[in-house]
C-alpha cells in the first residue's frame, strides 16, 4: 500500500461542504493515488476513504482506462475536461454504472499534478431515457402491427375461401392437395397475425402471488431444459400479492424463460444456469410515471449474451438472432407486461444476461384506493 499523505488534503470546512454534495468527488495525485473521497464517492464505490487513501485509483475499478483517459486530458492541458455517459464498473459496487465525469486540476492540494474528479451518477437518467424509448417503441409497434394485421387478414380470408371453392370443383385428389396446402398456409398466417395482435380482451386481473406463477413457469422450463442447465430460485418472500391477469403474465414470463433456455443451449451443457429472482423496488420510474413500489422479476442466464446489433431493436416484432426464430416472443412479452402498466428491460454482456419485468404495485391492491 502506498504511504498516506502526511498533510491535510481538505480543510474541515471544505470537507463538510464536499460531504454534503450528492455528486461524488475524488482527488488523486499525479500517480493516480487516491488522496480524498467525499461521502457520496464512498457510497458510489462501496468503500471508505480511510480504507483506500493512498491506494491506486485502479483498485476501485475493474477497468480504469476510460477514466484515466479523462484524467490525462485534464492534467496535460491544465484545464477542466468533461465526458458524458462513461461506463464504470466499481470492484466493490453493484454492477456497471453510467456516469458523467468532470476532471479539473486541483492546485489547493499542495501536491503538484493533483486533480479533482467530479462524478455524477447518470445511470438512473439513462434508464429513464431508455425506458421512455421502449414505451414509445411499444406504442408505435402496436399501432403498426394492428394496421398491418388487418391489411393481411382480409386478403387471407378471400384466399382461403377461393381455395375451398376450387377444391370442390376438382375431381383429381392429387390436385386437391395443392388447395389443401393453400388453406393450411393461410391458416398458419392467420395464427401468426393473431399472435402479433395479442389477446383480444382486457386483462382479467386478480390478486396473485407472483411466486406462484414463477413456480409454474419454472416447472415448465425445467421439463424442456437442455442437458446440464440448472434453474435456481432467489425469491423475496416479503413481496405482497399483485393485481395481474394470470394467463398473460405466465405467457410473458414463459417467453423470457424460453429465450434464456435457447441461449443456454449454445453452452453445450457446460454449466448453463438460469436464475429466477424477485425483488421489491421503491420509487421507480416506468417511463414518465413514478411508482412507490414495484415488483422486479428477473430471468438471468449465463449464456453468450444478446448480439450487439440487435440490442436497440430487440423488442420489435420479427426481430430475432436465431435462424429458426419468429421474433415474436419478446415483442409479445413486452406487450403483455405493458397491459399491466409494466415494462421489460434488459442488460446483457457475455456470461450474464438479465431480463427484468417491472410490475407496479397499486394501492388498490391492498386498500381498494387508486395509487
Amino acid at each position: 500500500m502506498a504511504a498516506q499523505p502526511s498533510h491535510l488534503m481538505v480543510s474541515a470546512d471544505s470537507g463538510r461542504i464536499l460531504d454534503s454534495l450528492s455528486t461524488s468527488v475524488l482527488i488523486v495525485d499525479r500517480t493516480r493515488s487516491l488522496l480524498y473521497l467525499n461521502v457520496s464517492a464512498e457510497a458510489l464505490f462501496g468503500v471508505s476513504r480511510n480504507q483506500v487513501r493512498g491506494r491506486p485509483l485502479a483498485e476501485l475499478l475493474e477497468d480504469s482506462a476510460v477514466l484515466d483517459e479523462v484524467i490525462d486530458r485534464a492534467a496535460n492541458t491544465s484545464r477542466p475536461f468533461s465526458r458524458r455517459e462513461l461506463a464504470l464498473r466499481p470492484i466493490y459496487g453493484d454492477g456497471e454504472l453510467v456516469v458523467d465525469c468532470t476532471v479539473a486540476p486541483y492546485e489547493e492540494s499542495g501536491t503538484p499534478g493533483a486533480v479533482l474528479i467530479e462524478i455524477s451518477d447518470a445511470t438512473q437518467h439513462q434508464r429513464i431515457t431508455r425506458e421512455t424509448a421502449l414505451l414509445t417503441q411499444i406504442g408505435g409497434s402496436r399501432l403498426m402491427i394492428r394496421q398491418l394485421a388487418h391489411e393481411i387478414k382480409n386478403p387471407l380470408g378471400g384466399l382461403r375461401g377461393a381455395a375451398q371453392l376450387l377444391a370442390r370443383q376438382l375431381d383429381d385428389a392429387s390436385m386437391r392437395e395443392y388447395t389443401t396446402v393453400i388453406i393450411s398456409e393461410a391458416d398458419r398466417l392467420v395464427t401468426l397475425v393473431d399472435t402479433l395482435l395479442g389477446p383480444g380482451h382486457f386483462p382479467r386481473k386478480e390478486s396473485i402471488n407472483i411466486h406462484e406463477l414463477l413456480a409454474h413457469v419454472g416447472h415448465l422450463l425445467a421439463a424442456d431444459a437442455p442437458a446440464g442447465v440448472t434453474i435456481e430460485r432467489d425469491y423475496d418472500p416479503s413481496l405482497p400479492p399483485l393485481h395481474l391477469d394470470r394467463n398473460l403474465i405466465i405467457q410473458a414470463m414463459l417467453n423470457l424463460g424460453k429465450n434464456a433456455m435457447q441461449a443456454l443451449a449454445s453452452n453445450n451443457g457446460r454449466g448453463g444456469r438460469l436464475v429466477l429472482r424477485t425483488r421489491a423496488l421503491t420509487n421507480v420510474n416506468i417511463g414518465a410515471r413514478r411508482h412507490r413500489l414495484v415488483a422486479s422479476v428477473q430471468f438471468e442466464d449465463n449464456g453468450p449474451g444478446v448480439p450487439e446489433h440487435l440490442r436497440d431493436t430487440l423488442f420489435y416484432p420479427l426481430v430475432t438472432g436465431r435462424a429458426d426464430g419468429t421474433g415474436l416472443g419478446l415483442a409479445v412479452a413486452q406487450d403483455l407486461v405493458s397491459r399491466h402498466d409494466g415494462l421489460i428491460e434488459f442488460e446483457s454482456r457475455p456470461g450474464q444476461t438479465t431480463f427484468t419485468i417491472l410490475l407496479p404495485f397499486h394501492v388498490a391492491d391492498h386498500t381498494g384506493e387508486a395509487s
